[in-house]
């Protein structure tokens, strides 16, 4: 009596053009970004990210990360760039939503420390890579600091006329705003979160002290020396 030998099912190999079980066929710029952006906190800089673990948490196969970024570098500067996009979206629209009466200098400042609070951590690294990243990175984020003093001095130009109450030098003055709230939020990022509120009322009070003292010299006609 002959016994069958079971037939065993074919494996099945993906089909070309598939990606292997767990990978994601197809990711974006977006998704890479995203995936670097899980693995940054507060203790881990970007610069210090590797390849095989961002294409690991990304779910790809590490080769597939060059379709979108030369190196980890690219990546990271590319991760600053969205970081000072969306940072200055949110905080452009608190300015342009201040309701009429509120300070429009605390409702920014709120705006700043609550992204620095924010679960996406995208202030922390602009604030981060500006000092420990590489010669690349400093200058992103230079760039973003530039592009946030732009903004600001068109805002600071349309509230003076809006108030008309007269403003000297509003380039200076928004460029003095800028480095003065992110070294500010630098140091914020190294205290216990109930310290922040006291942070925020120092902020305030320099930022007005800046603002009646560029009003001051613009009406008296005050040069500097």
């Amino acid at each position: 009596m002959t016994t069958s030998t079971p037939t065993r099912a074919p494996s099945r190999s993906p089909r070309r053009g598939q990606a292997p079980q767990g990978r994601k066929p197809v990711i974006t710029r977006d998704d890479l970004i995203a995936a670097a952006l899980k693995l940054v906190g507060p203790n881990r800089s970007v610069s210090n990210l590797s390849l095989r673990e961002v294409a690991r948490e990304a779910g790809i196969a590490p080769n597939s990360f060059y379709r979108h970024f030369r190196d980890v570098d690219e990546l990271a500067i590319a991760l600053i760039d969205q970081a000072g996009r969306s940072l200055r979206k949110i905080i452009g629209e608190a300015r342009h939503r201040a309701a009429s009466g509120r300070s429009i200098v605390r409702s920014s400042v709120e705006t700043f420390m609550e992204q620095l609070n924010a679960d996406e951590k995208l202030l922390h690294i602009v604030l981060r890579e500006g000092t420990v990243g590489s010669e690349a990175f400093k200058q992103a984020v230079e760039r973003e600091l530039r592009s946030f003093e732009e903004e600001l001095c068109v805002d600071l130009m349309r509230l003076a006329e809006l108030n008309k109450l007269p403003i000297y030098e509003p380039r200076l003055v928004a460029k003095a705003i800028t480095r003065l709230v992110f070294a500010m939020g630098t140091t914020a990022m190294d205290l216990p979160p109930d310290r922040h509120p006291e942070l925020v009322e120092e902020m305030v009070k320099i930022l007005r002290m800046i603002m009646v003292g560029t009003q001051t010299m613009a009406k008296e006609g005050i040069v500097a020396d």
